[in-house]
């Protein structure tokens, strides 16, 4: 049982090394040190994060009519994060030890003492999540705001503007991706827990008496996106009320088996009226809906599906690494082979493009043709270097789902090439004239 977890532990430190050295995330500052728990996406890792946000997108915004999108600021007028509770209510359970001075959240120790040094801790205070800075020159009380906590408020804050332009009627939802900043007392575990992530966040505009029936319309729209992304198991876990959040009437949040134990992916919020009406009143504008057949005019409620993107790739990253035994010589002697199983739409490079030997001019000029038209509509990598075995482990690897070598055979009149299935390791021919067609076939 103990080796077990300890297999289970070690996953998110090899994941950790992986990453950086095949180019997927990096220490944030790292020559100078790092700077706790910040990250960097890199050449691998940014091209990953955009395909699952586009997919999003594209899912949830694009192929929907009752869906808009918007792309706010991140500091926004203090006023809105009085209206919406933040300021008040947004804030975790601190401890510190009077020893070393370590600072933990409450409600994540366990002992009644400082796991650090075991020194004594203070009593629990709330300590709020908002990260403040200043706008202009002055640092005083007139000039202090804060990076937005979530990517919610700006579309409340926006609802009568997407209203007088977009001729949206109930039901309708509003999207936005993007940065969002939380002061946590305690981030960790790789990208699961940082300071500043990324949202993929829907407010859905309903009826009151529509709510229930659109919590589970989502819930399930939720689950069939979990499904795509790759994931074979999670969990929906019924939020009491004395645990929800203020302004919520009914959460679930969908939880994941990490490495590091069974914790919070996403979640769906049902958030009545609370946020339209509290911006009405504090601001004094009119965001009430008005029925455009009936004349009624009332505040519509919400629900709020919540994708944190960050936490969508190291789940993704986490579901897709596999390790096998493959055969690497003529003699049948074999090595560990890594491959990242990514779900085709999702992965970073779709293609390798390979001349079998890099000597032959012919060869070579035939491979870049074909690199130079495939790069067009996917991203690509050429590769000349070492034996065709040690290019297809490099992309299995990187999760490439195609690598097509050129040959003596593309050089025939048949003008066929070898495309080579990452998953399957089965290699078939292809022509020439053929390859972007099948390529966007197999990876859409």
């Amino acid at each position: 049982m103990n080796s077990m977890k300890n297999q289970e532990t070690n996953l998110i430190d090899t994941i950790v090394s992986f990453c950086k050295r095949r180019g997927f995330i990096f220490p944030g500052s790292e020559i100078y040190g790092g700077l706790a728990n910040s990250w960097d996406y890199g050449p691998l890792g940014v091209e990953l994060k955009n395909n699952i946000r586009q997919e999003w997108w594209k899912r949830f915004v694009h192929q929907r009519q009752d869906m808009v999108g918007i792309d706010a600021a991140l500091i926004m007028n203090p006023k809105v994060w009085e209206a919406s509770g933040h300021l008040k209510e947004f804030s975790d359970p601190l401890i510190e030890c009077k020893k070393c001075h370590h600072r933990f959240r409450a409600d994540q120790i366990t002992s009644k003492d400082c796991p650090d040094c075991k020194g004594e801790l203070t009593n629990s205070r709330q300590f709020n999540l908002m990260l403040k800075t200043f706008l202009g020159p002055a640092q005083d009380k007139a000039s202090e705001v804060f990076f937005r906590p979530e990517t919610a408020q700006a579309m409340f804050v926006n609802f009568k503007n997407i209203l007088d332009t977009s001729r949206q009627r109930l039901p309708f939802g509003i999207a936005q991706t993007g940065k969002a900043f939380r002061n946590e007392i305690t981030p960790g575990n790789f990208i699961f827990r940082t300071r500043e992530f990324e949202q993929m966040e829907i407010e859905y505009f309903v009826r009151e008496s529509e709510w229930q029936t659109s919590f589970e319309y989502w819930l399930e729209q939720m689950r069939q996106w979990l499904r795509h992304l790759g994931v074979k198991k999670w969990h929906e876990v019924e939020i009491p009320e004395a645990d929800r959040a203020h302004y919520s009437k009914r959460t679930v949040d969908i939880e994941y088996d990490y490495p590091f134990g069974k914790k919070e992916l996403y979640g769906l919020a049902y958030r009545g009226d609370f946020d339209l009406k509290n911006h009405m009143e504090k601001s004094g504008q009119d965001l009430r809906y008005t029925d455009p057949e009936t004349k009624e005019q009332f505040l519509p409620h919400v629900i709020e599906p919540t994708f944190g993107l960050d936490r969508s790739v190291l789940v993704a990253l986490l579901e897709a690494y596999h390790e096998d035994q493959a055969p690497t010589t003529e003699e049948g002697e074999t090595e560990k082979r890594v491959v990242m199983k990514f779900p085709k739409w999702m992965a970073p490079v779709k293609v390798a493009i390979f001349p079998l030997v890099k000597n032959n001019p012919e060869i070579v000029a035939k491979a870049k043709g074909v690199y130079d038209v495939l790069k067009m509509n996917f991203v690509c990598q050429y590769d000349e270097s070492g034996s065709i075995g040690k290019r297809y482990r490099r992309q299995d690897e990187i999760g490439t789902p195609y690598c097509i070598t050129v040959d003596f055979d593309t050089l025939k009149r048949s003008g066929n090439i070898t495309v080579r299935d990452r998953d399957t390791m089965k290699q078939e021919k292809v022509k020439i004239k053929n390859i972007a067609s099948f390529i966007a076939k197999k990876t859409s």
